[in-house]
């Protein structure tokens, strides 16, 4: 049941970024040249969207569909492996032209040639995955 119902809000995710343009490559690169506001929009109104969601959960002790608590850990402190991850995250997606959302959202819309950043980001994420203790956090 939960499969299904991740599977659900996916594939809505999945709808709301290709229509809004959030995963076109031609609104990634305006927004890069500081061209065009659309996609500063989406990502506020994702943040602001979020933000809301978080403090409603905690105001309200609010649980999941299925009964259970929404629980939040708190992340360590630190400056220099977030704006590490940062610039690698933006390098990869400058490359690339896309995000892990936006990725499966090509596939999803018949962009195959999408095919080879996502063998590209499931290769850095095995490789990441071996390398994780080895690198300093």
């Amino acid at each position: 049941m939960r499969t299904f119902l991740y599977l659900i809000i996916g594939i809505f995710f999945g709808i709301v970024m290709y229509k809004s343009e959030a995963a076109s490559w031609f609104r990634i690169y305006e927004m890069f040249q500081f061209q065009s506001f659309h996609m500063y929009g989406i990502m506020g109104s994702a943040v602001l969207l979020g933000a809301t969601g978080i403090w409603l959960i905690k105001k309200f002790n609010m649980k999941s569909v299925f009964g259970d608590p929404i629980e939040f850990t708190p992340k360590e402190k630190g400056f220099t492996r977030y704006m590490a991850g940062g610039l690698l995250f933006g390098l990869g997606w400058a490359l690339a032209g896309a995000c892990p959302g936006p990725i499966y959202t090509l596939i999803g819309a018949g962009y195959f040639p999408i095919l080879i950043v996502f063998i590209g980001a499931l290769l850095g994420t095995f490789l990441y995955g071996v390398l994780r203790k080895k690198l300093p956090h």
